[in-house]
């Protein structure tokens, strides 16, 4: 083997591993359950944006995204220094490791959550403290928050949570922020966040007193924590994963460091254009994004029905937490049924899509149930 003059932390760092594309099987339609995309894409005035703007390849997209910078400001209720632009929420993630991380640093964030988060961060040299989920899935913010030292230097938090679809409550958060030295960044990732309203796991947050709470408020959140970053992004609800326009809101000190370390010209003429009109839109993305999450629900409550344990999700996905050896299993008996699911090890998600892949879904998951309990 071939050795090149590449950065030891390599050696460490985890490759992202993309959703497997479904299998072609005769006689049926194959779909992708395994990336998290909507199955409804863009709105047709979103449609009607893209194409619009895709007469100009030869030239460069705003460099500074002005307009939809300037609307995602006006939404969010801040200033414009307080936005940045970046190709899907995944490059302002990385920007924040680039501006906080280095060989000695730590990165405490939960586990199992994004898969990018070990991968960034271990690619940045620092030292990867994965705080374990509890046993329902949720954060682990008492353990968390112990997690952090003197070295720590980002701190991730996702919700909804990306695999298990838990969401972050505010009574909850606000007890763990409290604990948080206040130069040190958090970042809540709220890619999902559209399909949370209404979810099951939405609704049955428990403050530690165990009374009913409400998930967190970005906007009141960002007011009070001068530390905090909020992740968004068109990928999910919006329909336009394949365009790549996400944005980070913070503190302008933060955002002014942000933007060295993201790309110039990074989301395109397109992108700049589909975000814009479907932030216009967002009411109507919104009914779609209920439509998808009673479609979840739905799927969740009939895999209970055949005994999967399937906890409460706010995202546009449910969890199936199988165990390594079933999951890899039902994940091959997935494909060779035209449906490809995300094996993720210890659980399988299931990206929520049309009706008639629900229904083979179930079927499938009845069949694999039968068989493992027989």
């Amino acid at each position: 083997m071939t050795n090149f003059r590449v950065r030891r932390s390599l050696a460490d760092t985890p490759a992202y591993i993309p959703g497997r594309p479904p299998a072609a099987v005769e006689g049926m339609t194959s779909y992708k359950l395994s990336s998290n995309e909507s199955h409804l894409g863009p709105l047709p005035a979103v449609v009607d944006a893209i194409t619009g703007a895709a007469d100009t390849p030869a030239l460069y997209p705003d460099p500074a995204g002005t307009d939809l910078t300037a609307a995602l400001a006006q939404f969010h209720d801040v200033g414009t220094d307080q936005v940045v632009l970046s190709a899907g929420s995944s490059e302002s993630l990385s920007a924040l490791v680039g501006i906080t991380l280095e060989p000695g640093a730590q990165a405490v964030y939960p586990w199992p959550s994004f898969e990018m988060y070990p991968q960034l961060t271990s690619f940045a040299g620092a030292d990867r403290i994965a705080v374990p989920l509890t046993a329902d899935g949720r954060h682990d913010l008492p353990g968390m928050a112990e997690a952090i030292t003197e070295h720590t230097r980002l701190v991730l938090l996702c919700s909804p949570n990306n695999p298990t679809g838990a969401v972050l409550g505010d009574a909850e958060f606000d007890t763990f922020m409290s604990q948080v030295p206040e130069d040190l960044i958090v970042v809540l990732d709220e890619a999902y966040v559209e399909f949370a309203d209404g979810s099951e796991a939405a609704a049955r947050i428990r403050t530690p007193e165990g009374n009913l709470d409400a998930p967190v408020d970005a906007e009141q959140a960002l007011a009070t924590y001068s530390n905090l970053v909020v992740l968004r992004t068109f990928s999910k609800a919006h329909g336009l994963a394949g365009l790549r326009v996400g944005y980070a809101v913070a503190h302008p000190a933060i955002i002014h460091e942000m933007r060295k370390s993201i790309a110039p010209f990074s989301v395109g003429a397109a992108g700049q254009a589909a975000g814009l009109v479907s932030l216009a839109l967002r009411d109507e993305v919104l009914v779609r994004a209920k439509e998808v999450g009673a479609a979840r629900d739905e799927l969740a409550a009939r895999l209970r029905e055949i005994g999967l344990a399937v906890p409460p999700s706010g995202g546009n996905f449910v969890w199936v937490p199988l165990g390594q050896h079933d999951s890899a299993a039902f994940s091959e008996v997935c494909m060779a049924h035209g449906l490809a699911v995300r094996n993720l090890g210890s659980g399988v998600r299931i990206t929520v899509g049309p009706p008639e892949a629900m229904e083979r879904l179930v079927a499938v998951a009845q069949e694999f149930m039968q068989g493992r309990d027989a």
